[in-house]
């Protein structure tokens, strides 16, 4: 999921560079990134890192899933720097090593449990939350360089976090049937789309790791309040100071990171005449 997740948003940023930017909430970007194979190749893995992040939620706690996630933020970092000539500053490298000494501490903290169902009660939270993302992802589109790509990144971040939600409990379904009948199944799809398109917004406005890094913020912490409040998460006894620990780190570091946020692409203005030439060898991103 890591591998795939950090392969997705090295594909899916580049691909992101190479439209032009846009200022309103128009669904036809996504559209008209499909146009790109670089994007369909990164969505495929993105598709493929969502696979096998909702079977992990079928056992494990979402502050275990959901921090992992941030994990891919270093492959991209990686693959950015030996394949596009990234320059990462000594600091934000120092960010990525921290994250991934957090997720390990989760790692080890993590207890395994199949999770509680969501009642009716919690599905319309979950679509309640979906439009007011969609809300105020409207206006936030209207903010450009750094601060819209943190922003929409991070509403990106909470649009993956319901979904993650949804997906805990629905991954124990018994059998493809309840899959399919269940209402859970499309919220999850419908925060999905959301959290894809606002991603995809957010990539344009400034630097990848800003917006991956606000994406991962804003979504680690809503999903692991609602696991182990409401979802049957679990951490080993006496590991919680562990799992703490590990999870303040992890959001320290991805918080930290959003500091980088230097625009690392110039494009175009959607609507603008004149042409403008986009370079995917400058420095350069769930479901």
């Amino acid at each position: 999921m890591i591998i795939a997740y950090g392969v997705a948003n090295l594909l899916q940023s580049v691909a992101a560079a190479r439209t032009t930017v846009h200022h309103t909430f128009d669904p036809g970007l996504l559209l008209r990134l499909a146009g790109h194979r670089t994007y369909l190749v990164g969505l495929a893995c993105q598709v493929a890192g969502f696979v096998l992040a909702f079977l992990a939620r079928r056992d494990l706690p979402l502050f275990l899933v959901q921090s992992s996630v941030a994990a891919g933020l270093g492959v991209t970092a990686l693959l950015g720097v030996l394949l596009l000539k990234w320059r990462l500053p000594a600091a934000e490298v120092a960010l990525l090593v921290l994250l991934f000494a957090g997720i390990s501490a989760l790692v080890l903290s993590a207890r395994p449990a199949q999770s509680k169902p969501l009642g009716t009660t919690g599905m319309i939270v979950l679509a309640a939350v979906l439009v007011v993302i969609a809300v105020v992802g409207f206006f936030a589109v209207r903010l450009h360089g750094a601060p819209g790509s943190v922003a929409l990144g991070s509403l990106a971040g909470l649009a993956f976090s319901a979904a993650a939600v949804a997906a805990r409990p629905l991954a124990s379904a018994p059998t493809a049937e309840d899959l399919v009948r269940h209402p859970l199944l499309y919220l999850l799809i419908a925060h999905s789309i959301v959290g894809q398109l606002l991603l995809g917004l957010a990539m344009q406005r400034g630097s990848t790791t800003a917006a991956v890094a606000a994406m991962d913020a804003a979504g680690a912490v809503p999903a692991a309040i609602v696991g182990l409040l409401l979802l049957n998460d679990k951490i080993w006894p006496g590991r919680e100071w562990l799992a703490a620990a590990g999870f303040l780190v992890t959001l320290a570091s991805v918080i930290g990171l959003t500091r980088y946020a230097e625009p690392q692409h110039h494009h175009a203005v959607a609507g603008e005449r004149k042409p403008a030439v986009v370079g995917v060898g400058a420095p350069g991103r769930p479901m």
